[in-house]
């Protein structure tokens, strides 16, 4: 087990519900009206921050993305943001 791991337990209620414990909101930076997603692998469950799994997703999948589209440095990119900006400002 990670050396961050830890391991607690919740009882399912009659209808399904179950109350993530304290530590695990904690750790998963969790606040009353957050989502959270269920990411099920075979027998096993993860409980993810919809958020920052949502942003993970976007992260993975944007890999390369600047290189096939010609943004090799940060001139390139600042560049492309400015030109983005003068379309903007054009209309």
């Amino acid at each position: 087990m990670a050396a961050n791991a830890f391991i607690d337990n919740a009882k399912v209620m009659a209808k399904g519900q179950v109350t993530i414990p304290k530590d695990v909101r904690e750790a998963l930076g969790i606040t009353c009206g957050d989502r959270i997603t269920f990411i099920v692998e075979g027998s096993n469950v993860r409980i993810v921050n919809s958020a920052i799994y949502a942003m993970q997703v976007l992260q993975s999948e944007m890999v390369g993305e600047a290189e096939r589209s010609g943004l090799t440095n940060d001139d390139d990119i600042i560049a492309f943001v400015k030109e983005l900006r003068s379309e903007d400002d054009n209309g």
